[in-house]
């Protein structure tokens, strides 16, 4: 007979503890935890180059910018992402290891991670009361699809592309704009992405 192993439950607090002495990094849903793989240099490359834009516009302002080790706190600590770039503009949303009112968020599609980013994440992210701009930029392809919030209830589906340019960006009254050339900048394209 095939013995089943138990899961061990992890609280909120025990995961936090845990993850701050882990040599890889984790995601946590739901008391469980699942390890995060590497990303290819395409990946990287596009994380970088949508954080650099983003930072560049919201220099000397409340708004600060991270990349992928800055853990989201979702749905009171039920879950935890390490979003490829976040952007955060409330001065009191200030715990070092997490956020918990971003108003963008962006991640980059590999194949491994496309349909947990476009469902599972998606699913867990448009809750976040401050959310207004979430951003899908495939890394095996110049395609960007974002959602942005126009309202408190409604999120609007778009696509930027190159004849679109740019996407504004207004969080908390500061203003960036996301150009399609800058976040794609510097990738080579037709080359093999496995990841």
């Amino acid at each position: 007979m095939t013995q089943l192993l138990k899961l061990k439950y992890l609280s909120p607090n025990e995961y936090l503890i845990q993850e701050s002495q882990a040599n890889i990094r984790h995601e946590y849903v739901d008391g469980e935890i699942f390890a995060m793989a590497g990303a290819s240099e395409r990946h990287n490359k596009i994380a970088l180059n949508i954080a650099f834009q983003l930072r560049a516009a919201t220099r000397g302002t409340n708004c600060s910018i991270f990349m992928s080790d800055m853990k989201i706190r979702v749905q009171q600590g039920k879950r935890f992402y390490y979003p490829d770039v976040s952007m955060c503009c409330d001065l009191k949303d200030n715990d070092p290891y997490f956020k918990d009112q971003p108003c963008l968020i962006a991640e980059v599609l590999s194949k491994s991670t496309a349909t947990t980013d476009r469902r599972e994440k998606w699913l867990a992210y448009r809750n976040i009361s401050s959310l207004r701009y979430y951003l899908l930029v495939n890394s095996n392809q110049p395609k960007i699809d974002y959602f942005h919030r126009i309202n408190n209830e409604i999120w609007e589906l778009g696509q930027l592309t190159s004849s679109q340019e740019s996407l504004a960006i207004n969080c908390a009254s500061q203003q960036a704009k996301l150009h399609f050339a800058d976040i794609f900048e510097d990738i080579v394209w037709g080359t093999v992405n496995c990841m």
